[in-house]
């Protein structure tokens, strides 16, 4: 019994039948009554309305009687018309209430009370109204016998042919007479109704018990059968059967649900091989993870583990993590997992300990919380890295850093570490320091470009991101005093940021040095050039001499002086004054100290006018000049005075070898000793070769000639200055320059340089 009352009260088919039944059921009740109600109504309004009628029928017909006053016939019309069976009673009242006319003789003449039921219709209002609606004027009640009755009033109205009629007289303002009541029976009727109830209630009654047993049948049938076939798919479904067919035998909606649970089968399968993978994946990150996972619950116990984990400390489950860390009898002092289980957050720090072989170990961690489904922390996680490896690198760097920072700190150049963009200095060592007199701090607020002057701040910056090495540059000290530096510029890494490393060498002491040197040297050379010098100028004196003496002459004896001979001494005096006046500016000119200032220059006016100073003097010594000139050559950057001094140089060492070849042979050949000068420009060069017909360069020596002080001449003839000067001049003017055999064996000296693509406007200055 309680099986069944527990099916009952839990089987969805039961329900389904109950609930659909009493709907039924409901629905059927209400479609009966109010039928039912709607019949009653409309057969009380049309019994109504017929009585309605006869009742006017009976005014009607006793109105003419009345109107002659022939009693007799208001009876007889009465008496017949009540003797109809549903009619109960006809009486008409007067308008005193009483009952004048009647089919029942013992209520003749009866004082019925105005307020009465069937009076009340009119006198309710006073004076009662002439006409009333059918609504306003039947009423219903019961009899003596336990049936209805429906009683109608009908006012009797003062007719115009009663009020002038000769036989009885009433007043033309009495408009009520009296009234008809007619009361028949609704017996017959209430029999109709009470057998028509029973008619609808049976086919109700019917029509729910056929209607429960179809619902009965339809739903064991298209819904329970299918229900329990979908039952038993979800079971096989959660037995892990996902591939399971659940054929439900229907097409349509029922058959769509098990379409649908047979997909979502397949798909929670699907889903489940997924979750199985991910879980594998998951569990095989967990156990390969490259860092250290342990799981602990409350009491520092380990729950769960990894590889690394397990190999680093040989664990069993249910140790003491801090045993197994570090060793420990009890839980660290500033426990991370214990701060996670307390306020539920994440903790990291580093922390030491012992490994598995009793070594020191360095760790990072972090913890997380572990919560069940109610949010409660259950369990902690803590992940470690080993970072003993990189704490003994640490420390190498560091010894690494205080190896380089003695070392940068000790180079005897200063050095600067600068940003490569922006080029603000962002590291210096002790000699940048020094040679700059600037503090640390002040340096490390400075820019690069800070120590260059201001109208070159621009193209410095550009040399210094596109050149590699820079010379003779001047820059500014803290204490306003310029200085000339050679710099090497070398790209580099620092803390992680792209920088130049930029090393210094003060040049100043050397540029000044040299000065002195190229101005002895020019000095040297102009001793050398002495004897030569004087017979340049012993040449326009003796012509000045002879003209003034011969004038001088003519004035002492008094002699007149024609006037185109004495035109032609006075010119030949000019012309020789300004020729040796020509001669000293020229010495003058050579002889002094000059910055060095390279400006747009052609090769062959500068060679030109460096043999003037030698042509009378190597004709003297009998060595023919041989030139060899392209009168087409390219300007090109450099400085002509400076210039000047390396072919002088170069000419009078091809003058002192072929004097040499001479010395050593005994003899002159002044046809075949010669000093050639050639000039041309190829692959945007212009290159001039000095080439002598000498002794030649000895083997071994020609790597040595371009050293400062070396020299192949006899002691007090040379200084071993002037082709390393003129080496460092040839350069300063971006030219190359080198020795080889020259064509009968003598020395060849090569000197090419490039011609600029663009020539500036302004000359270039290097103090």
């Amino acid at each position: 019994m309680t099986k069944i009352f527990h099916y009952i009260r839990h089987s969805l088919v039961f329900k389904l039948i109950i609930f659909v039944s009493l709907t039924v059921i409901l629905s059927i009740s209400l479609w009966a009554f109010f039928n039912i109600k709607s019949f009653k109504a409309q057969n009380m309004k049309t019994h109504l309305a017929s009585t309605d009628r006869l009742s006017n029928s009976i005014k009607l017909g006793t109105q003419y009687a009345m109107m002659r006053n022939s009693r007799d016939d208001i009876n007889q019309i009465i008496n017949n018309i009540a003797g109809q069976p549903e009619i109960e009673n006809i009486r008409i009242y007067n308008k005193y209430g009483q009952i004048k006319f009647t089919n029942q003789k013992k209520e003749i003449d009866r004082v019925t009370d105005i307020k009465a039921v069937a009076c009340d219709i009119c006198h309710k209002n006073d004076p009662p109204p002439s006409d009333l609606a059918l609504g306003e004027r039947f009423r219903i009640f019961w009899s003596p016998e336990g049936h209805r009755l429906l009683g109608i009033v009908q006012p009797i109205s003062n007719e115009p042919g009663c009020s002038t009629s000769s036989c009885h007289f009433h007043p033309e303002d009495q408009t009520i007479l009296g009234a008809l009541d007619v009361v028949v029976s609704l017996k017959e009727i209430d029999q109709q109704v009470v057998k028509m109830e029973k008619g609808v209630l049976k086919l109700a009654f019917s029509t729910i018990l056929v209607t429960a047993f179809i619902i009965f049948f339809i739903i064991l049938t298209f819904v329970k059968k299918p229900i329990l076939k979908l039952v038993e798919g979800t079971r096989r479904i959660a037995r892990g059967e996902y591939e399971a067919n659940i054929d439900i035998g229907s097409a349509y909606e029922i058959g769509f649900l098990g379409e649908a649970v047979q997909k979502m089968g397949r798909k929670i399968g699907k889903h489940q091989a997924e979750l199985k993978k991910q879980k594998n994946e998951y569990q095989a990150l967990f156990d390969n993870a490259p860092c250290m996972i342990a799981v602990q619950d409350k009491n520092f116990r380990l729950i769960q583990y990894n590889r690394v984990f397990k190999e680093r400390f040989d664990p069993r489950p249910g140790d003491f993590c801090y045993a197994v860390y570090k060793g420990l009898d009890e839980k660290c002092p500033d426990c991370p997992v214990e701060k996670t289980f307390r306020d539920g957050r994440s903790h990291y720090g580093e922390t030491e300990g012992m490994g598995r072989h009793g070594e020191k170990k360095h760790w990072i961690f972090i913890t997380a919380p572990i919560m069940d489904a109610d949010g409660n922390i259950v369990a902690g996680m803590e992940m470690s890295i080993d970072i003993t490896q990189r704490r003994r690198l640490e420390k190498d760097l560091q010894k690494s850093e205080e190896k380089y920072h003695a070392i940068f700190n000790n180079i005897s150049n200063p050095v600067f570490a600068v940003d490569q963009e922006s080029l603000k200095i962002l590291d210096c060592n002790i000699k940048a320091l020094e040679l700059y007199k600037f503090s640390e701090s002040q340096m490390l607020e400075k820019t690069f470009t800070d120590f260059f002057l201001s109208e070159e701040k621009e193209e410095m910056a550009r040399q210094v991101k596109s050149r590699k090495e820079i010379s003779k540059v001047k820059q500014v000290k803290a204490d306003s005093k310029q200085i000339d530096v050679d710099m090497w510029v070398a790209p580099a890494t620092y803390s992680g940021q792209k920088v130049f490393l930029i090393t210094i060498n003060d040049i100043t002491r050397r540029l000044e040095t040299e000065q002195h040197l190229l101005h002895a040297s020019k000095m040297a050379t102009l001793g050398e050039m002495s004897t030569g010098i004087a017979h340049e100028l012993n040449q326009p004196l003796s012509v000045i001499k002879s003209s003034s003496s011969f004038c001088l002459k003519k004035i002492h004896r008094q002699e007149p002086i024609k006037e185109d001979i004495l035109y032609k001494l006075v010119t030949k005096i000019d012309t020789n004054v300004d020729r040796a006046e020509k001669i000293i500016q020229h010495m003058r000119q050579f002889a002094r100290k000059s910055d060095i200032r390279l400006v747009k220059t052609r090769i062959n006016e500068v060679l030109q006018h460096t043999f003037e100073m030698f042509n009378q003097q190597l004709k003297i010594r009998g060595i023919q000049v041989v030139w060899e000139k392209n009168t087409e050559l390219p300007e090109i950057l450099a400085d002509p005075d400076r210039l000047e001094q390396v072919f002088i140089n170069l000419v009078m060492n091809a003058k002192d070898a072929i004097e040499a070849k001479w010395a050593a042979q005994g003899g002159r050949d002044t046809e075949d000793d010669r000093i050639i000068i050639q000039t041309d420009a190829t692959d945007n060069q212009v290159r001039i070769v000095i080439q002598d017909t000498g002794t030649g360069i000895k083997k071994g020596i020609k790597d040595r000639l371009f050293e400062p002080f070396f020299t192949t001449k006899e002691v007090g003839k040379g200084t071993g200055l002037g082709l390393s000067i003129s080496y460092g001049i040839i350069k300063d003017c971006s030219g190359d320059i080198w020795v080889g055999r020259g064509r009968q064996g003598g020395a060849k000296f090569t000197i090419v340089f490039p011609v600029p693509e663009d020539l500036p406007d302004d000359d270039i200055v290097y103090e």
